[in-house]
């Protein structure tokens, strides 16, 4: 990889592709209101207006961090932005509930190749250690920005100019960092000669992984033991034994499995399912509940999240500095531990608060382990990973992100709405604040892994002869 020309722009570009990413997975939450009630969305179709997104984004992450490490990481950057530009303009237009859904797999299709592009570059273009994990505190806060800021400008955005703003102001942003990225990141290197996608290992691995994640979010309304669904997983588990043994004979193998041998990249899978399911998920059940049990406006709805974004920065620059001094493991259970304190504190409090003051002390210690545990699982992800195996290994722990989100989104729909009544009445609230109660176990469940994480030294050698070979 040439030099950087531009660092600092560059930086602003990656971090901007980060932002863009978070915000779309909640600009939406706010505006779901307003989308049900002027597309006549009911509640299961709702759901797949954010999950559209995680299952096509998960689904298809390997394939695009290896076609980003294989043609090139600045083209599938640019592409990445071109088609989320693209998607976030066909949502924007749609007349109905099924074009909606559709520009929202589209969008997290152009993640998928976003996001492992992104962070491969970081992960090539900074030495690791403290000038890496600075450049990655600064992507993080992007990251952290996007996800707590995008309730809030979907509030304002719904408010003044109705839902489909929420998708359209993506749409010049995106398209200016695609043109930008052709002056401002370094040019890729001439395409690997006689190299291949893999193609059966890209057909079976995107198609399980899509189909997993669909069963898990459709999972509530078919019923977990419903013909359907056992048969989507047995399908899906299928089609993923298939990858592995078609990657295991393969001579140009989508994913190297000798990755899993490395400790950080193995807890950075578990760590990034636990984010996702807690502190991923829990804005989805807060926004719904300022809106039809507090009567809040999408306006008020995404004010009350804008304390989150700035004490995430916080924790975000509270990671940077405890990592110089602490070991990763402890940062990271100091994070987890923070989110189920704090969004448990968030659960206890929804029913009995008349404003948003006695729910900030919980908002601040959620917000301040956010910021610690997203910069931290991925400096560990990246951690020993071979130069030529950066987006594949972005990749894996992205993709089971994704399915922490979807599996977290599901399972905690189910929760919030077994014996639900109408929204807005006693016992769909109630459901509502089990589904956060459900956020910050899955949050515990990310201090279990992280109290797993063991510095260990691991021989790369013969990762790195493959990596040559790849």
């Amino acid at each position: 990889m040439p030099p950087l020309k531009y660092p600092r722009w560059a930086l602003t570009l990656l971090a901007t592709a980060q932002l863009i990413i978070a915000l779309d997975a909640t600009i939406i939450f706010v505006a779901l209101h307003d989308m049900g009630r002027a597309l006549q969305i009911n509640a299961q179709q709702l759901q797949w207006v954010v999950s559209a997104y995680t299952v096509a984004f998960g689904g298809s992450l390997l394939l695009g961090g290896r076609a980003a490490d294989l043609i090139g990481r600045r083209r599938f950057y640019r592409l990445g932005m071109l088609l989320f530009a693209l998607a976030s303009l066909l949502g924007a237009l749609a007349p109905n509930a099924t074009l909606l859904i559709i520009a929202r797999a589209a969008q997290g299709i152009g993640a998928a190749l976003l996001f492992p592009a992104t962070l491969a570059l970081i992960n090539t273009l900074y030495a690791e250690g403290p000038v890496r994990n600075r450049a990655l505190a600064i992507w993080s806060m992007a990251s952290a920005v996007g996800l707590a800021l995008g309730t809030l400008l979907g509030g304002v955005l719904t408010q003044a100019f109705g839902w489909p703003a929420v998708l359209a102001v993506i749409v010049p942003l995106a398209t200016a960092c695609a043109v930008a990225a052709g002056a401002w990141l370094p040019a890729d290197g001439p395409r690997a000669q006689g190299r291949s996608f893999d193609l059966a290992g890209c057909i079976t691995v995107t198609l399980g992984g899509s189909l997993l994640v669909t069963t898990l979010v459709q999972g509530p309304e078919w019923g977990w033991t419903a013909p359907a669904t056992l048969g989507c997983l047995l399908l899906s588990a299928l089609l993923l034994v298939a990858f592995v043994q078609i990657e295991q004979r393969s001579r140009d193998p989508l994913m190297q499995f000798a990755l899993l041998r490395l400790p950080g990249l193995r807890a950075a899978l578990g760590l990034t399912f636990a984010f996702m399911s807690s502190y991923g998920v829990q804005y989805y059940f807060m926004a719904l509940y300022f809106q039809d049990g507090y009567g809040w406006s999408p306006l008020q709805a995404g004010l009350a999240f804008l304390p989150a974004t700035a004490v995430c920065t916080v924790g975000i620059q509270l990671a940077e500095w405890a990592l110089k001094r602490w070991s990763a493991r402890k940062v990271l259970v100091l994070g987890q531990l923070a989110g189920a304190i704090g969004i448990a504190w968030v659960a206890a409090t929804l029913p009995y608060a008349s404003n948003f003051w006695p729910l900030l002390p919980g908002v601040v210690v959620l917000s301040i382990g956010q910021g610690m545990t997203w910069t931290s699982m991925w400096i560990v992800a990246g951690q020993g990973v071979p130069a030529a195996q950066q987006g594949v290994a972005s990749g894996m722990a992205a993709t089971a992100q994704q399915i922490g989100g979807a599996l977290g989104l599901a399972v905690l729909v189910m929760v919030a709405n077994a014996g639900a009544g109408a929204p807005g009445s006693p016992s769909a609230l109630a459901g509502l604040v089990r589904a956060e109660y459900g956020a910050a176990l899955f949050a515990l469940f990310g201090v279990i892994i992280a109290l797993g994480l063991r510095p260990a030294p691991v021989d790369c050698s013969s990762l790195d002869g493959q990596a040559n070979n790849a």
